[in-house]
């Protein structure tokens, strides 16, 4: 089922010398429950495209309509947890932010702290972690609002690539668990492929769409298992060649 719909999109930011086209008609569905990966160069629009989706910005044509009304999750590169906060505090910050700290909303942040290992940190503070139990906490704090779709920009960039690897395993075991739809935005090829259902690969700037692939490994299978499978190496090939060699 289509939850989204992305029609005719184009952007472009004006500067005293210049116009920049960022993105350049882009047409595509977000399907319900799917994680769908958006890949390609710096500065190709792949952040500008989120912050449309999130109404952050807003698009110069084009529309974005949806099937059933949207509670938007959105979880950017850095964790943004409060210093001074402890792990339960940071993870109820958008529930105290939207007037809806009710029983039942803490008592399901309480289930995901405890389903996903962080209940026994909930008193630690966020220099005591290590990067990904961050990053849990940071996606325990977004799915708190119980989002039905999650926007994630970059969400692994900051950690080292064993932590990157790791976190993803955990991050996409959550996902599917819960049934989210997600978009995410990378520039690590890999990382969309193990972890998409399908993958929309732009162009270098102004950002109009390559490729669509759908990502046929088995989705019950996590993200570091995934990167075995022979059609991993197959598709991040050809995803490599459409993002080396796009005009």
């Amino acid at each position: 089922m289509i939850l989204i719909n992305v029609s005719n999109i184009s952007k472009t930011y004006h500067t005293p010398t210049k116009e920049v086209i960022a993105l350049d008609d882009l047409n595509f569905t977000i399907n319900e429950g799917e994680i769908l990966g958006i890949v390609g160069t710096s500065g190709c629009g792949k952040s500008t495209l989120l912050n449309i989706l999130t109404n952050l910005e807003k698009s110069d044509r084009g529309s974005i309509t949806s099937s059933k009304s949207i509670v938007i999750g959105y979880m950017m590169q850095n964790d943004a947890l409060l210093p001074w906060l402890n792990v339960y505090d940071n993870a109820i910050l958008g529930l105290k932010l939207k007037k809806i700290t009710t029983k039942d909303n803490l008592a399901y942040v309480d289930n995901l702290l405890k389903k996903y290992g962080l209940y026994e940190f909930k008193n630690e503070y966020p220099n005591s972690l290590s990067g990904g139990m961050r990053q849990r906490v940071a996606l325990i704090r977004t799915l708190a609002i119980r989002p039905n779709i999650l926007l994630l920009d970059e969400p692994f960039s900051k950690l080292d690539i064993d932590s990157r690897i790791t976190i993803s395993d955990d991050v996409y075991k959550i996902i599917k668990e819960l049934g989210i739809t997600t978009v995410l935005i990378s520039h690590d090829i890999a990382e969309s492929i193990s972890l998409s259902d399908r993958i929309i690969v732009l162009t270098k700037r102004p950002g109009k769409i390559k490729n669509i692939y759908e990502v046929n490994i088995n989705e019950e299978t996590i993200p570091s298992k995934r990167r075995n499978s022979e059609y991993f190496l197959e598709l991040y090939q050809t995803i490599w060649g459409d993002i080396d060699h796009v005009s």
